[in-house]
């Protein structure tokens, strides 16, 4: 079997379909269906076989289905215009928004192919009641209509912008999904732990920290000592620098107020002191090694024992003499029954009854 890799969007997560009976190279544009329904993307990693041992899915959860067709100029034409249709599905939408007075703030919009679906991207700091917003837009648009709520990272990737470094950023460019990253990358780098010099355009930790992190920590030792910071503690954590309210040791994590008055709760491994000495070592148990199993032995041969003479039974297990029986209860029964006296028959009146207690009293 052939796969081959097609991305819908720039920067977008690479998905996986069999190729049809047509001739498709890289680069080509096709039309496959998705969760969201008809796309049209593009050809980004060439027909290969695919090997028994890989189990690739065309999304999470869908098995791998087949392209639908290759894209012809049509096509091409007919997603232009869907572009053009999102710039004024933007301006309608931003509209109905201010109308209905929603903390919202509008960030993208999406055509599917075939224009069954109209996708809506915002973020807010909430949760927002949109569904008077949701049938006004249906309204309009005669068809469905989606809005989906997304965070800082992916604002960041739908928006675009320039880095720190002068370069465009990475998530909008190459990166089909976010790495998890930690405050620990880049105390491993000796990097500035400045929350301001770490932190990207989204305000979380930058994608770039775990670029060069294999090469620094490849040959590190285990780290067997796990830190505890203590209730009052000045730290610094991925979101940027606060004081400790509040130590889990079950759960191992900290409540931590930052200085913008938010609150953010962090696992012990993602945060660093501002004094090593506000921190108390916790030593983890040494992990017990498993012994190798030990090679099966073959049972020992049982050793032949002669044979034993047989035992004589018990006495009430012994079987009776037949001819001594019969010789001491030697009996003829049809003789017996021939010979048998008649019993006399008595009439049913003569039968002396029992005088009654009535009887008895005269």
């Amino acid at each position: 079997m052939q796969i081959l890799g097609v991305r819908i969007k720039k920067a977008g997560r690479i998905l996986y379909f069999e190729p049809n009976e047509e001739e498709i190279a890289i680069n080509d544009f096709v039309i496959v269906e998705t969760s969201r329904g008809m796309e049209c993307g593009k050809v980004v990693v060439a027909p290969r076989e695919l090997s028994s041992e890989e189990n690739i899915e065309s999304e999470p959860g869908v098995p791998l289905s087949k392209i639908y067709r290759k894209a012809t100029e049509e096509d091409l034409v007919r997603v232009e215009e869907n572009r053009a249709g999102e710039k004024l599905a933007f301006e309608i939408c931003m509209q109905k928004i201010a109308e209905h007075g929603l903390p919202m703030k509008l960030i993208n919009v999406e055509y599917t192919f075939d224009v069954n679906k109209i996708i809506f991207f915002f973020t807010a700091d909430g949760r927002v009641d949109f569904r008077e917003l949701v049938r006004d837009l249906a309204a309009i648009f005669r068809t469905r209509i989606e809005l989906r709520q997304v965070g800082v990272r992916d604002e960041a990737k739908l928006l675009g912008g320039m880095g720190g470094c002068g370069r465009p950023l990475c998530c909008a460019t190459f990166l089909g999904e976010f790495i998890p990253v930690s405050i620990r990358m880049a105390k491993d780098q000796n990097l500035s732990l400045n929350p301001t010099k770490i932190s990207g355009v989204c305000g979380r930790l930058m994608c770039c920290l775990k670029y060069e992190n294999d090469l620094y920590c490849e040959n590190c030792p285990k780290q067997t000592i796990i830190f505890k910071p203590r209730v009052g503690s000045r730290v610094v954590v991925a979101d940027g620098e606060g004081k400790v309210v509040a130590v889990s040791f079950s759960r191992r994590n900290a409540t931590i107020l930052l200085d913008t008055n938010k609150t953010v709760v962090a696992g012990w491994e993602d945060i660093l002191p501002v004094n090593a000495e506000d921190f108390e070592a916790i030593e983890e148990p040494p992990k017990i090694e498993e012994e190798p199993p030990k090679p099966i032995e073959e049972p020992p041969k049982p050793i032949e024992e002669p044979p034993k003479p047989p035992e004589k039974p018990f006495r009430h297990d012994r079987p009776r003499r037949v001819e001594a029986f019969n010789r001491r209860y030697s009996r003829n029964e049809k003789f017996e029954q021939e010979n048998r006296p008649e019993r006399p028959i008595k009439p049913r009146g003569d039968k002396n009854r029992r005088q009654s207690k009535r009887d008895r009293r005269k």
